[in-house]
């Protein structure tokens, strides 16, 4: 029988939806298996000053948002540096309702490269970071049972040692490009030097600063200094609501995931 000696959970998650699905995995792991459970967020600059490294006999959870259908690309240099040492693990994406493309298995793939053996994986949905209607209020207690559920067929299957290494998942390899935004005319442009705009309701408190995971914002919460990568936190995270986009690409694209793909998509796990 294999045995696990703690549960790691590791995640960015800039607007909490990717460390709510993960977390609840592992808190349901932890009471399955009877061993003990950790979290370690490298959402921000300062929590990425150093990698990855788990000890061997860990059970790491890894937990991704999906950023354009991948892994975000800001972070694949961060992550190529992880260090596994033998240990078993769960590649977890989380996605805005749209689709999770090639994320699950390109991570997946990441942690079997830093010595990580993946033994199952999930696809979970949160709120879509550019919107508050594409996915609203996701993960909701739906998803966060099918959590739960995952994580006692896991702890079974792991305990009787009947899991396959790497676990078979959804996706494509050679992966496919990042997804680039469609413009009204059907052209395609990318908005990687799109910023928030910022209303004269700022009040210049700093939460947006505090939360950028980039550390793209300077102190006095109006100028930028380096790129966006669309989460959103800033957005989301303002207490009145100041920060808002206005770029004709940004908000048709937004238009367009929210009426395209308003059904309710359903968690998708791999044992």
């Amino acid at each position: 029988m294999t045995t696990c000696a703690r549960i790691i959970t590791a995640y960015f998650s800039p607007t909490n939806t990717t460390k709510t699905v993960c977390e609840t995995i592992a808190q349901e792991l932890s009471r399955t298996l009877g061993i003990p459970h950790e979290s370690r967020s490298f959402t921000l600059p300062g929590e990425r000053t150093e990698p990855l490294v788990f000890p061997e006999g860990s059970l790491v959870i890894l937990g991704m948002p999906v950023y354009a259908g991948r892994v975000p690309n800001f972070m694949l240099k961060y992550l190529a540096q992880t260090e596994g040492n033998g240990s078993m693990g769960l590649p977890i994406v989380v996605y805005g309702n749209r689709n999770y493309d090639d994320a699950l298995i390109e991570l997946r793939d990441i942690m079997e490269k830093a010595h990580i053996h993946t033994v199952a994986g999930g696809a979970f949905i949160g709120e879509h970071s550019f919107s508050r209607t594409l996915g609203q209020g996701r993960p909701d207690s739906q998803d966060l049972n099918k959590a739960r559920s995952f994580a006692q067929v896991v702890a079974s299957t792991i305990s009787n040692d009947r899991y396959r290494t790497p676990v078979p998942v959804k996706g494509n390899v050679p992966y496919r490009p990042y997804m680039v935004p469609q413009k009204a005319d059907g052209s395609h442009k990318t908005i990687t030097k799109v910023f928030p705009k910022v209303s004269d309701a700022c009040t210049n408190c700093g939460v947006c600063v505090s939360v950028c995971p980039l550390g793209s914002i300077a102190p006095d919460c109006h100028t930028y200094t380096t790129f966006c990568v669309k989460c959103c936190a800033c957005v989301k995270a303002c207490p009145v609501g100041a920060r808002y986009y206005d770029d004709e690409t940004y908000l048709f694209h937004k238009k367009d995931l929210e009426e395209t793909y308003a059904r309710r998509a359903e968690p998708e796990t791999f044992i």
